[in-house]
């Protein structure tokens, strides 16, 4: 079991790398940082402008996974996030340095038939029904 979950880590670890960037970022700015179950969270500071300003959902967005590193707009963001992007740590731990290509390419794919980029990636949907 255990060898499985280092594994996973590992496996993950590319898209992990890139939520670590936020790390310094948001103690730099006022934000903090906290372990939760093996999965970082970073929140406030650039964090929360970067969520709010730097995604293309219309009003930001509250949360969003970067392996095993959830960034948040604030504590309470991630509270209440928890369990939908503790889903997406799952995906990441899945698909690996894949995730974020797939993700990307679901949305594509969605938006160019006229759905919705977001709402309607089944990435997205598997973390609304499972949370």
């Amino acid at each position: 079991m255990f060898v499985l979950r280092m594994l996973s880590y590992l496996w993950a670890l590319p898209t992990t790398m890139l939520g670590l960037v936020f790390v310094p970022l948001a103690m730099l700015t006022r934000g903090g940082v906290r372990v939760v179950s093996g999965v970082v969270e970073v929140y406030g500071g650039w964090v929360e402008i970067f969520l709010r300003r730097c995604t293309l959902l219309p009003n930001g967005a509250s949360a969003m996974t970067l392996g095993h590193v959830v960034l948040g707009r604030d504590e309470m963001q991630l509270d209440l996030t928890r369990a939908h992007e503790r889903v997406h740590v799952r995906q990441v731990e899945r698909w690996g340095p894949l995730f974020i290509p797939a993700y990307l390419t679901a949305s594509l794919v969605l938006w160019m038939r006229g759905k919705r980029a977001y709402a309607d990636n089944p990435f997205e949907l598997e973390a609304f029904r499972c949370s």
